[in-house]
């Protein structure tokens, strides 16, 4: 029986096992929040924190240290410069494990280990509801005071009904500008309608009188033409007299 037997071999052999909680550490590091099976992310909480304490104090040895246990020197970066800096003066429990549930395949029991100080969303409070009795309608107040709410609730409703002419008065100000505007729009309309009409009448009479003049050239010509043709028959009737 494993009783007071500490640690957990995760089913593989030591040198293994250092290397998967490495990996882990570091991805815990640069990402600052992982997803693995639950009894890794207990075991590496116990790995990565004294790690993490060590970087509060900034030296050349506890860097090394550290360098020892990631063998990763980006990682090792990220600790001493921002993790050591978030954390503070914070004593310890530095990680949080969440559990997730089960994972399909194998039901292996799921869990995200984060870091506290950069996942550390404070949730939305609420409004609690007051809660009612069957005494709703009553209160604590004397009747004095509520003589006096309801009298300052009839002073504002009466100050609201007297508002509420001077405020319509801008209104009707504001209708009579809109239909003065409206009304001389529809003149100007009219009036380019009227001047439209007026142009077109003027073009059909200028073209009716330029077709009158045409036909009345025409009939001049023919009648010179006619004339020319009756003097041209007479002088040729006279010849032929003469040679008879």
């Amino acid at each position: 029986m494993r009783h007071q037997v500490k640690g957990r071999k995760l089913g593989r052999s030591t040198p293994h096992r250092k290397a998967t909680l490495q990996a882990l550490s570091v991805a815990l590091i640069k990402e600052k929040r992982i997803k693995t099976t639950l009894p890794k992310a207990k075991e590496l909480r116990r790995f990565v924190e004294p790690i993490i304490t060590k970087a509060k104090n900034d030296t050349t040895h506890n860097r090394r240290q550290a360098f020892a246990s990631l063998r990763d020197k980006h990682a090792v970066t990220e600790l001493f410069d921002h993790i050591a800096e978030e954390v503070g003066d914070r004593p310890g429990g530095y990680t949080r494990v969440l559990k997730m549930g089960t994972r399909l395949g194998d039901a292996a029991e799921m869990a995200v280990i984060e870091l506290v100080d950069f996942n550390d969303v404070k949730p939305e409070k609420k409004e609690a509801k007051k809660k009612r009795t069957r005494r709703a309608g009553r209160s604590n107040k004397p009747a004095d005071a509520d003589d006096s709410s309801k009298k300052e609730a009839s002073a504002s409703k009466d100050k609201g009904k007297k508002e509420a002419p001077k405020a319509a008065a801008p209104e009707d100000g504001e209708t009579a500008a809109e239909e003065a505007e409206v009304s001389a729009v529809e003149e100007q309309a009219e009036k380019e309608n009227d001047n439209t009409e007026v142009k077109t009448a003027s073009a059909e009479e200028e073209a009716v009188s330029g077709e009158e003049d045409d036909t009345s050239d025409s009939e001049v010509k023919a009648e010179s033409d006619a004339d020319a043709a009756g003097t041209d028959s007479e002088a040729e009737d006279e010849e032929s007299d003469e040679k008879k």
